[in-house]
């Protein structure tokens, strides 16, 4: 089915003879009047209702429906919309016949703003109906946000590094001059500086990126089980150069909504940090298994574990249990928050559980893909 017919049939039709009192058009009005209005919003790519003149919703177009979450027709707009300030800003739009506007906040795991612009349909001198546009801000928003975010972390954490490199300059300009043994020393350390600095600013680009499309879940199908393997294969050179093993136990079929990439950081971050801060353990293993309606996936190191003050904080931005330890092995500070934000777009969470010389266990969950479901 098109979308245009999808949603003809998406729409409260008015009764022929409806009178005004009870909010519909002027007796006689042909009943393909609300099917006009919802072939129009069919057409519009942001989400759009049609009120008549009591406020109920007549007409919704799909990208309405998916941030409502419910079917609303038949429904007074307050039961779509649950904002004051839209309800203010569509009664002063009624007594005044003139379009009105005003910011929307959508609520929920990944808040959205909205610009609702409200806009009476005048036909013959009188409001036959009123039609409520949302436009999505929130990535505008995000943008004004992370640009002043970006600018406040990035001169802060990069000025220890950058003093750094100062001071080592400063004494190969002096003191060790004519020295090689120092010369060679200083540019060792200016590099691991300078691999610091790249490191922080790759890392702060992502989460920006990540956190610029926080609101717009992904689409695609992704099997869970094969990310894990992907990550545990590519970071195995790298766990036994630290005298560690990866051990994996994934039950196949495990489809998650997801992007690959995104899905492949998340875990590969968690696997890396066991290997960085917890392959005195040995053994860092990876299940994955189905829990009802969800995937969840687990990275368990037996490492030293993390004192349970930590734990609530692990995921704030440039947050170390030991900032001289995460320094020291190459950290940034903002790995387990960017595993936050994708989780936060793929509806997913973070979960963590640890004992002190015991271990740590970090653990993901994922809604099993409707594509999965329907198999």
């Amino acid at each position: 089915m098109n979308q245009s017919l999808r949603f003809v049939a998406t729409f409260w039709p008015f009764k022929r003879g409806t009178n005004e009192a009870n909010g519909g058009p002027p007796s006689g009005a042909p009943d393909e009047s609300a099917a006009s209005f919802a072939a129009l919003a069919a057409a519009l790519p942001d989400p759009c209702l049609v009120l008549n003149r009591l406020g109920i919703v007549m007409v919704a177009n799909e990208p309405a429906l998916e941030i409502i979450g419910s079917n609303p027709l038949g429904e007074h707009l307050s039961a779509a919309i649950r904002s004051p300030a839209v309800l203010e800003a569509l009664e002063r739009s009624s007594s005044s016949a003139a379009p009105a506007r005003v910011d929307y906040e959508l609520r929920g795991s990944t808040p959205r703003l909205f610009e609702a612009v409200i806009s009476p349909v005048i036909d013959a001198g009188r409001i036959v109906a009123t039609l409520v546009l949302l436009k999505d801000l929130t990535r505008e928003q995000r943008i004004e946000r992370l640009r002043a975010d970006f600018v406040a972390n990035a001169s802060h954490e990069l000025r220890t590094p950058l003093a750094s490199l100062l001071g080592f300059i400063e004494t190969l300009q002096g003191a060790a001059k004519d020295d090689a043994k120092a010369r060679e020393q200083f540019l060792g350390l200016m590099r691991t500086q300078a691999e610091r600095m790249k490191r922080l600013i790759d890392d702060l680009l992502s989460l920006s990126r990540i956190e610029m499309s926080e609101h717009v879940p992904p689409t695609s199908s992704v099997e869970l089980s094969q990310v894990a393997r992907h990550v545990a294969d590519s970071l195995t050179p790298m766990a036994r150069g630290n005298g560690a093993e990866i051990a994996v136990n994934l039950d196949s079929g495990l489809k998650v909504t997801g992007e690959w990439d995104e899905l492949v950081q998340v875990v590969q971050n968690l696997v890396e940090n066991a290997i960085k801060y917890a392959s005195s353990g040995k053994v860092i293993e990876i299940t994955a298994r189905r829990a009802g309606s969800y995937a969840e996936l687990a990275v368990v190191d037996h490492g030293p574990g993390i004192a349970d003050e930590h734990l609530p904080r692990l995921t704030e931005r440039f947050y170390r249990v030991s900032v001289q330890d995460s320094r020291a092995r190459g950290g940034t500070g903002l790995g387990l928050a960017i595993v936050k934000h994708i989780l936060n777009r793929h509806r997913g969470r973070l979960s963590v559980q640890s004992r002190l010389g015991l271990g740590t266990t970090f653990t993901i969950r994922l809604p099993i893909s409707d594509i999965n479901s329907q198999d």
